[in-house]
């Protein structure tokens, strides 16, 4: 398991969009009755520098939508009941789209009657069988993202199943909310932390996540600048750049059963990453699909494999600064060895080639094997200075050794 405790998370690329930022009424509601809230712009002493929704819960404190407490808390991590969440929709001034109905557990002076009679109106809510709103109720994340999608008039443009394929739960969301779930993250209304790709869609909402969304869905309509945030759900996600640093170490593997090559022959090779590398949270940073090219070559008393490209699955590249420990096996191959054993599912330097050639006396061996390096065209010299050993080492990379990768120099690369 890897320690990527040291890593230090820079921004690469930020998405730029062109938003008008529109005027909003303020509108300040308290946000547990009956205890009054207060609207301020400085800093909660419940919200720490750097957490993760301090941004977006200080933009709109100061627009006027969502307040703190009288003794200076915001309770980040509070649930949001459905009357709660009424009273932030105004922030939106949508024009209304049906008439109110008389709620049975909606007295005409609860605190919020008003906050929910706007947010049925504009379609932002709707009620249960009944006449029933169940304003104590507290609402689930997946209900906030509908509510947004649906009162916003949002539809996904891509198939649904491909856009949510994105979640690593997509299939804990509920059948009515999948459709403007997909509309909400094509959007880019949706943030989840700690883990970019899990939606808990049955988790009920805290403060901080309703006020991401809600200030995600101000952005979505160009009334609010962007802001710059790890967990925002992107179909086209930010590139954000991750620095493994030196000393880390990568898992990687042969896929053939062995390697033979001479103690100073250096023979290209391709190993398998053999797991998915990810951040902390969970975010991709090399898929364990990726391979890495490099060679063996020389050092010390055996050889080792040194990397010299990362290949990803889609092709792409990357340069690498990673080398495996040192390999001191070897076999000895001697006069009358049988050759087709001991090369059989074997891959082959060109230089061992000639060397178990020349030995063994087996010159069909370059048509048979698997050739590292130079092609067969070059093992009739190479045979020569071979010839009349009566044995010779070969340095021999099992398919058991352990050829995990070190990173000499820090490694950066993006989210995938």
């Amino acid at each position: 398991m890897f320690n990527f405790n040291n890593w230090k998370a820079t921004v690469a690329v930020c998405l730029t969009l062109g938003m008008n930022v529109g005027a909003l009424t303020p509108f300040v509601v308290p946000m547990v009755n009956p205890e009054p809230a207060i609207a301020q712009s400085n800093t909660f002493r419940d919200v720490p520098n750097n957490y993760w929704a301090e941004d977006f819960i200080e933009a709109l404190v100061n627009r006027g939508v969502i307040a703190g407490f009288p003794d200076g808390t915001f309770r980040p991590e509070a649930p949001v009941t459905r009357a709660q969440f009424s009273s932030m929709l105004g922030a939106f001034n949508k024009a209304k789209i049906r008439s109110a109905v008389n709620f049975v557990d909606v007295a005409p002076g609860y605190w919020a009657a008003s906050a929910i009679d706007n947010a049925y109106e504009t379609g932002f809510l709707a009620g249960y069988p009944g006449n029933v709103f169940r304003p104590e109720q507290n609402i689930p994340r997946e209900q906030v993202l509908v509510s947004l999608a649906n009162g916003l008039n949002y539809e996904a443009d891509q198939p649904v199943s491909e856009v949510l394929d994105y979640y690593n739960d997509d299939f804990n969301i509920s059948n009515y909310a999948r459709t403007p779930i997909a509309a909400a993250t094509e959007e880019e209304m949706v943030v989840n932390y700690p883990n970019v790709k899990t939606l808990n869609p049955g988790r009920n909402a805290t403060r901080a996540e309703v006020a991401a969304f809600l200030y995600q869905a101000l952005v979505s309509r160009g009334q609010a600048p962007t802001i710059n945030s790890a967990y925002i759900v992107s179909p086209t996600p930010i590139a954000t750049q991750y620095k493994i640093p030196a000393g880390t170490q990568l898992p990687v593997a042969y896929e053939q059963d062995k390697i033979l090559l001479m103690p100073d022959e250096t023979v290209p090779v391709t190993l398998d990453l053999k797991t998915n590398v990810t951040t902390q949270d969970g975010q991709l940073l090399i898929p364990g699909e990726s391979k890495v090219s490099g060679r063996l070559q020389p050092a010390g008393n055996g050889t080792r494999f040194v990397a010299e490209e990362i290949i990803y699955p889609d092709g792409t590249t990357q340069a690498i600064d990673a080398s495996s420990q040192i390999i001191t096996e070897t076999e000895t191959v001697r006069r009358g060895s049988n050759a087709g054993n001991l090369v059989k599912n074997a891959a082959i330097g060109t230089a061992a080639a000639a060397a178990i050639a020349a030995v063994t006396g087996d010159r069909a061996i370059a048509t048979e094997e698997v050739l590292l390096g130079a092609g067969a065209g070059a093992l009739t010299a190479l045979i020569q200075s071979f010839l009349g050993r009566d044995s010779v080492d070969l340095m021999v990379v099992e398919p058991n050794t352990n050829l995990d990768l070190t990173l000499g120099s820090d490694l950066v690369v993006s989210t995938r």
